[in-house]
């Protein structure tokens, strides 16, 4: 049986584009406690908050629950549940997994498949992070999971790409934002190389976002991580978005995040393409968290 191939072909609900990272998560959850427990279960009352944490921090904004992939992952072959009557998942009511004692944990097959070849681990967690989440956000992760990061970073032998990436992708990002960040203008170098410099891709490649100037960012370290996370966006006439769920009471995060908002975007120079509106409603939907927030100095007007 080709693991790797059933959990690329994870059913998941999807239209236009929306993100639903709900099985994922869970099944890089199951994986993260298969590597420090071949034979536990995930008993669903003991587990719910931290699948809740991991959804609010990784999914899209809007509310959800983990009692979804907690009961429908069964049906892709890698999951089973059981309560204290036996075999099979209750449902997917929150209710009835509590009260039912319902506990989850890899499929019998692959548990034994795992056993076999061990490193089938990191590549099916491989698979789950490329497939679903930007490089920025893997380590993070990873840690947030429980999985070993260098575990799950070693390369996927024997599986053929859906999606090849454009190489040249930095590089024409970085040179069309002349190699500053576009949100705060960072422009550090050493030597004749950027460093601490990134290309972000505004819809994410892993949700069909193409390699094109008109869907990146130059952005510093800093800034791309809190833009994959959702902290920051781009909103109508390319203006910084910042979360209002965001929190940061130090000088720092005053300047290089909170001041950010309604600031507009540095870049690109002329004859590159914006950022199309396309991709940046696609982050703004699917990426950034809650409303956005006014920006300082029309937040002290109100004060």
């Amino acid at each position: 049986m080709d693991w790797l191939d059933r959990v690329a072909r994870l059913r998941r609900w999807t239209s236009n584009g929306v993100r639903a990272p709900h099985k994922p998560l869970l099944l890089l959850y199951a994986l993260g406690s298969y590597q420090r427990d071949a034979e536990g279960e995930l008993r669903y009352t003991a587990v719910e908050q931290e699948l809740k944490r991991l959804l609010a921090e990784y999914g899209p904004s809007n509310p959800t629950t983990p009692a979804y992939p907690f009961h429908h992952l069964v049906s892709d072959g890698v999951w089973e549940v059981r309560t204290d009557r036996g075999p099979g998942s209750p449902g997917s009511g929150i209710g009835v997994l509590r009260s039912s004692g319902a506990t989850g944990r890899l499929a019998a097959e692959l548990r034994a498949a795992l056993g076999r070849d061990p490193a089938l681990l990191s590549r099916m967690a491989r698979v789950l992070l490329d497939d679903h989440f930007p490089p920025s956000l893997h380590e993070d992760l990873c840690e947030a999971v429980g999985l070993d990061p260098e575990e799950a970073g070693t390369g996927i032998a024997g599986r053929t790409a859906r999606r090849q990436r454009d190489r040249r992708m930095r590089e024409l990002i970085l040179t069309a934002y002349e190699f500053q960040c576009a949100f705060c203008g960072y422009d550090g170098a050493l030597g004749a190389s950027a460093v601490g410099l990134e290309a972000a891709h505004v819809r994410w490649w892993s949700h069909d976002g193409p390699d094109a100037v008109d869907n990146g960012l130059c952005l510093c370290s800093l800034h791309h991580k809190l833009f994959d996370k959702g902290v920051l966006g781009v909103g109508e006439g390319r203006r910084i978005l910042v979360s209002q769920r965001f929190v940061g009471r130090s000088e720092a995060s005053r300047q290089h995040v909170l001041a950010l908002a309604g600031r507009p975007v540095i870049g690109p120079q002329a004859g590159n393409p914006p950022v199309a509106d396309r991709h940046r409603e696609w982050h703004v939907r699917q990426v950034f968290h809650g409303a956005a927030r006014k920006p300082l100095e029309q937040a002290a007007e109100v004060v």
